[in-house]
């Protein structure tokens, strides 16, 4: 019986393999099925893959960004830059230790390039001028035909730069910032490589504390000096050079010709408090008009025209300056403003709420997000507002200048909604709904709101440097003269007493400018707790606490700042003016508005509150009209940069220098006059 039972058993376990087996079988059968299907269909993603146009494949792509970087690399290196190629490259690795693994002690070997330099000057050579970056094709040409005319340098020249232009270096001598020490963090190939490879310590040292408007602890960032200090931005992309060379060809150099670089991230007061700026300009000017017998030519860029208006104020004040009310008339023979930001920027409001400005919001959906992963729309408001400097150019004048809820003096004719609205909200905004204090905003409740939602270091920052206002009162504009907070605003000081100065204004016009927005608001989130709250809990005794410091929060806090930012998706170029990417746009130069570059010079500098010796001033603007082959537009661009490389702005300024100044004559492409006319002067 159990032999029975044992044979059962013995079959019943045949019988499971022989079933498990089938199973198995038909298990495989069916993964290779899927198997199949699946090949089949990776098959016909790679067809599909083959079917796509030739110019979306990698094979495509990647020579070509290859070939633009050769290009690009091409258009900026100079022939003889293979000089120092040895020597930059043997830096790069050292900054970023870069060794040979197998043997770290072997240093580079010494490359012979001279070979490579003679054949890229013959490339060189025969790429026209035009066509390179550094180039506009008018080298020199400006200059030549003043001397051809027999003009030659008469007055001394002193240039000042506008903002951003001036190169910035470090002289940390800190270990946090040492590998800092004495290279350009602003302006030139040393800002990308920190940029790219060292953010955050860039952040940092360029960022001023808070509180003081001065450096932190631990940093020291200066302005460059010298006329390289501005002539260029970056190899291949030029501001003063153009200017300098012309200036040259007629006579001058560093005897008679002066550039005055200034820490534009500093506020107008703190130019003369850390660095004796005012002092040092007193001084050269003073030192030129003793060895030349001549007085001066100012010629100012963008910001750097109120760096002047400030200047004039301080030197003859008995409290600063002390060089009394003839100083000016003794010594400047004309101040040429180019561009000048004389009411504001519009900008400034916009990267001042929230870190934006047409430049950021007007880009591609990938070069959108690739900024805001690097560099955030928090980072850089809270970058920005550290910049006293930069403040300093926020709208001056109020309603009276750029207009109410319902009119703008530069509202052109047929427009279907007005400029006056400085921050509009759309009525299907977000930022509407539930929100009481919420509503389209003219240039003065826009200024008080957006301050509302500063830190109070900022807002003390303000209140401490500057004002935004208008005076109409010739008693109360003579008591401004002792009054520093007044005199980065035109409309609260009295021109000094110069009656034989000339003043030029020059601008270009006829590209489009934002001039007001439209913002929305979406989620709430958390403010930053401050250094000034008194909820802040930070270490008094931490050398590293104070500005930067953390602490929690208080109890049942609540998230009740909202993220507010431009209305991006609202674009509407029907409409007049156009709205492009939340931006409405207006007349100007592409950065600053018209109103700004000319208002004053054509109709407040023509009132005897605002010029009591009725100093004479022209007004130049020059149509921007680029050529398209020429890159940044060659010697008829109008652009705010691009400007100082336009055939007509150095003309005017040569002839001034020559002592042919007579020559230039008011012209005019805009309707300033007629909206000047339209704001409220009295």
């Amino acid at each position: 019986m159990s032999v029975l039972t044992q044979r059962f058993k013995k079959r019943n376990q045949s019988d499971s393999v022989i079933a498990e087996t089938h199973h198995d079988e038909r298990t495989t059968t069916n993964d290779l099925h899927v198997v199949e299907e699946e090949i089949d269909k990776k098959l016909k993603g790679l067809h599909k893959k083959d079917d796509r146009h030739f110019y979306a494949t990698r094979r495509f792509l990647f020579p070509l960004g290859l070939l633009l970087g050769v290009l690009v690399g091409y258009l900026i290196y100079q022939p003889n830059d293979f000089q120092d190629f040895q020597t930059h490259l043997a830096l790069l690795m050292d900054e970023f230790e870069v060794r040979v693994p197998e043997f770290p002690a072997i240093d580079l070997p010494q490359l012979d390039f001279s070979r490579v330099e003679v054949e890229w000057q013959k490339l060189w050579q025969n790429v026209p001028e035009p066509w390179k970056l550094n180039n506009n094709g008018l080298e020199f040409t400006v200059g030549e035909a003043m001397a051809e005319k027999g003009l030659s340098a008469k007055y001394p020249v002193v240039l000042v730069p506008g903002v951003i232009s001036t190169g910035l270096e470090s002289w940390s001598t800190s270990p946090d910032y040492r590998a800092f020490f004495r290279k350009k963090l602003w302006g030139g190939f040393s800002m990308i490589s920190q940029v790219t490879f060292n953010r955050d310590k860039w952040i940092a040292a360029l960022m001023l504390d808070p509180v003081t408007g001065l450096d932190p602890p631990g940093v020291k960032v200066r302005a460059a000096e010298g006329i390289d200090a501005a002539s260029s931005f970056i190899q291949g992309y030029w501001l003063w050079s153009k200017i300098v060379e012309n200036l040259a060809v007629v006579g001058y150099d560093t005897n008679n010709l002066h550039l005055a670089p200034y820490d534009w991230r500093l506020s107008y007061y703190n130019l003369e408090e850390r660095d004796g700026y005012y002092s040092k300009l007193r001084a050269t000017i003073e030192g030129f008009v003793a060895r030349e017998k001549r007085k001066v030519v100012l010629t100012a860029h963008s910001m750097g025209s109120t760096v002047i208006l400030y200047f004039f104020k301080w030197v003859e004040s008995p409290e600063h300056g002390r060089g009394g009310p003839d100083w000016v008339e003794n010594h400047i023979e004309s101040f040429i403003s180019i561009a000048g930001t004389h009411l504001g920027v519009a900008k400034a409001i916009s990267t001042l709420l929230s870190g934006e400005m047409k430049d950021t919001v007007q880009i591609n959906p990938a070069g959108a997000y690739v900024l805001e992963r690097f560099f955030s729309r928090k980072e850089r408001v809270k970058l920005f507002r550290s910049w006293a400097g930069g403040a300093g150019m926020w709208i001056k004048g109020g309603d009276d200048v750029w207009g109410n809820a319902t009119f703008a003096p530069d509202d052109v004719a047929n427009s279907t909604h007005t400029h006056g609205a400085l921050i509009a909200f759309r009525q299907n905004s977000p930022a509407l709904q539930g929100e009481a204090d919420i509503f389209n905003m003219t240039s003065s409740s826009a200024g008080t709101w957006i301050l509302e939602r500063t830190p109070t270091t900022f807002q003390k920052m303000m209140a401490s440097n500057y004002s935004f206002g208008i005076e109409r009162d010739v008693e109360k504009l003579k008591a401004n003269n002792v009054d520093f907070r007044k005199w980065s605003n035109p409309l609260e000081i009295q021109l000094p007493y110069a009656p034989s100065m000339k003043i030029y204004c020059v601008y270009g016009h006829g590209k489009p400018t934002e001039r007001s927005y439209w913002y929305t608001q979406t989620d709430y989130e958390y403010d930053e707790v401050r250094p000034d709250d008194p909820h802040a809990l930070c270490n008094e005794e931490d050398p590293a606490s104070g500005a930067n410091c953390t602490s929690p929060r208080p109890p049942l806090d609540m998230p009740l700042s909202r993220q507010t930012f431009i209305d991006a998706e609202y674009t509407d170029e029907t409409l007049n003016p156009p709205v492009v990417n939340g931006v409405k746009m207006g007349e100007g130069d592409g950065t600053v508005g018209l109103l700004s570059l000319g208002a004053m010079c054509v109709e407040g500098w023509k009132r005897e509150r605002w010029n009591p010796a009725r100093i004479p001033v022209t007004t130049v603007e020059l149509p921007h009209n680029p050529v398209a082959t020429i890159p940044r537009g060659g010697g008829t661009t109008g652009d705010h940069v691009d400007i100082l490389g336009s055939t007509g702005l150095n003309e005017i300024i040569l002839k001034v220098a020559t002592g042919a100044g007579g020559e230039v004559q008011d012209s005019f492409v805009s309707n300033i006059r007629e909206y000047a006319k339209k704001v409220k002067w009295d």
